[in-house]
């Protein structure tokens, strides 16, 4: 592959972005929303935000943390894939990509749980990522938003 690839605009700590992607894959599985509209991940706690119809009662949330932290510790690997915007534009949002995009695109494949175009960094096997704790939730005009830790 001759073609740079877009290169990620900040660093992220892997297991915290990784966990993302899974947390990212439950709602969508569980819930049948979008991927998260808006994310703030970081080391410590990170915050991702989703367009919902309502907020989610304390069994719900539970239940969100203990699919999450199953499926991290099934020690599924992570894996990337590249293909043009063009091979995947039927299987992602592409709208979420830079305007400035090479054709190029990287998939990031948690196992066969989740994929999702993304220029991150990530584990190599989601063991890695150690446990996941849903922290708050707090609904507001038709958001979600869910802060979440590790360890």
């Amino acid at each position: 592959m001759d073609e740079i690839i877009n290169e990620h605009n900040k660093k992220e700590y892997p297991p915290m972005h990784t966990a993302e992607h899974i947390l990212n894959g439950t709602m969508v599985k569980m819930w049948g929303c979008k991927r998260s509209c808006k994310s703030h991940v970081e080391r410590e706690k990170s915050k991702l935000d989703y367009v919902f119809p309502r907020a989610l009662t304390p069994e719900e949330i539970k239940s969100i943390e203990d699919r999450v932290n199953e499926v991290i510790q099934k020690d599924l690997p992570v894996t990337i894939e590249y293909a043009t915007q063009e091979e995947v534009k039927h299987r992602f949002d592409m709208e979420r990509l830079p305007d400035n995009a090479t054709d190029t695109v990287r998939i990031v494949k948690v196992g066969d749980y989740d994929e999702c175009l993304c220029a991150g960094d990530h584990v190599q096997h989601t063991a890695e990522i150690g446990t996941f704790r849903i922290t708050s939730s707090r609904y507001q005009d038709g958001m979600l938003r869910l802060v979440f830790r590790l360890g």
